[in-house]
């Protein structure tokens, strides 16, 4: 069990690494602040990122089977939410995003039809997002104050920035340019959380 809480201490850092190196080096007019991680996945070497949301949705599932073996049925249930959570990102990375806010160059703001692809891209980011912001507040209580709070305010924080994303996305002029710095926040606090949970079931198995 220990091995698997090791996937989702991995899982976060390698994410996170893998989005801020990318975004760093993308060709093709790619703006960190204002484009989805998911546009990774589009033009020169976009299998990358593909490989990460797979790769790290697997780590999580291997860490949520991990939390199911934890008594308890809120437990439980946070393992489940965990676990749809990593599924997400596997089915985020199999299906390819539609491009958005004007990259890859050229391309419209908004897709005139989404694709069949990038409608399931989205149906998994959003379980996904949802799942892990549910499952902060499922797993909040029976650990102590201090942890309580910190999942309670991260798991507002992931969601207020998901949707503050969300509303740029969409094309909203006031939050347009600054979308993919809303998305990145949220991803950094959902996943900090992560790992720290991950951090902590390590630790209570090891001496249970």
């Amino acid at each position: 069990m220990k091995a698997l809480c090791t996937c989702g201490v991995l899982a976060g850092p390698l994410f996170v690494v893998a989005f801020l190196i990318q975004g760093a080096v993308k060709p093709g007019g790619y703006e960190v602040l204002r484009h989805p991680v998911s546009s990774l996945a589009l033009g020169p070497y976009g299998w990358v990122q593909t490989a990460v949301f797979v790769a790290c949705g697997l780590l999580t599932v291997a860490f949520a089977a991990a939390l199911l073996h934890l008594s308890g049925v809120r437990r439980k249930i946070g393992a489940v939410l965990v676990g749809l959570w990593g599924v997400g990102l596997v089915g985020a990375g199999l299906f390819v995003t539609d491009p958005v806010s004007g990259y890859p160059a050229g391309t419209p703001a908004l897709p005139a039809a989404y694709s069949t692809a990038g409608a399931l891209h989205d149906l998994f980011s959003v379980v996904a997002f949802f799942s892990l912001g549910a499952a902060t507040f499922v797993l909040a209580a029976g650990s102590g104050r201090t942890w309580a709070v910190y999942s309670v305010l991260s798991g507002l924080a992931f969601l207020g920035f998901f949707f503050l994303s969300g509303v740029g996305f969409q094309q909203d002029s006031s939050l347009v340019d600054t979308a993919g710095l809303w998305q990145r926040l949220s991803l950094l606090t959902g996943w900090t959380w992560l790992t720290m949970l991950a951090w902590r079931a390590k630790a209570y198995m090891a001496t249970s």
